[in-house]
């Protein structure tokens, strides 16, 4: 079974995408999902969701120019089903490395949760740029979303930092390059990639088959698509549902 590290609920009509609970619930069905980490930028359809879904899991979107941001991040974070951060520096504007994000990842930090960073568009969340907050935070578990995204120069930098770095994971949601996942395995470690689909944008059968394509032997295939993200999201051991 696939545990699948990115994945949205709401609409975007920009894009002509949509996915609701009963929606979640039928991709997880149909792509055999153990378990998908769901945001939005509207969190409360977020915690919608993985109320009304087993296998949904939540990650507070996070904007530090809002304020009150953090306070409202420690109230989400402290519901059960949900296991970390989202950020998305370019949609909301701000600086991997600004200081209004740092006492989001002190919080992240104490509590032993990851943050997932979109990763792969000037000028915000260049894999160097938020390289400056991870050295800033070696304790911190920072996941770059899209590991570089469509780029070949963001891709290969993200893979770097990654490399560097022993707190950064490379998560493969619409990242073009089979190829580039196995090379993440082989140069930053087996345990620093894990798959995602960015469903409802890409198709799960699509980016699934890139990783089962990408010349990985069977057992790291399994680490990508499974245990890697159990680790790092759920300590190693992935709740029952229900």
């Amino acid at each position: 079974m696939t545990v699948d590290a990115h994945m949205h609920v709401g609409e975007f009509p920009l894009f002509d995408v949509r996915m609701d609970g009963v929606g979640l619930a039928a991709t997880f069905t149909k792509f055999d999902i153990a378990a998908g980490l769901v945001f939005c930028p509207e969190n409360h359809l977020t915690r919608e969701a993985v109320e009304a879904v087993d296998a949904a899991y939540g990650l507070y979107w996070a904007n530090p120019k809002l304020p009150g941001y953090l306070e409202e991040a420690a109230e989400y974070l402290d519901h059960p089903k949900f296991r970390g951060v989202k950020l998305h520096p370019l949609i909301d504007g701000y600086h991997p490395n600004d200081p209004i994000v740092h006492p989001l990842i002190e919080l992240l930090v104490e509590r032993g949760l990851p943050v997932l960073i979109h990763c792969g568009h000037p000028i915000f969340t260049l894999p160097w740029s938020i390289e400056e907050l991870v050295v800033n935070f070696p304790a911190a578990k920072v996941i770059l979303g899209h590991m570089g995204h469509g780029n070949i120069v963001y891709i290969n930098g993200a893979i770097d930092v990654a490399a560097r770095n022993p707190n950064v994971y490379l998560e493969t949601s619409g990242m073009p390059m089979h190829s580039k996942i196995k090379e993440g395995i082989n140069r930053a470690g087996s345990h620093k990639v894990l798959y995602g689909s960015d469903a409802p944008f890409h198709d799960p059968g699509v980016e699934i088959l890139k990783v089962r394509v990408s010349g990985l032997s069977d057992d790291l295939v399994e680490r990508v698509l499974h245990t890697n993200a159990v680790d790092v999201y759920f300590d190693g051991v992935l709740p029952v549902p229900g």
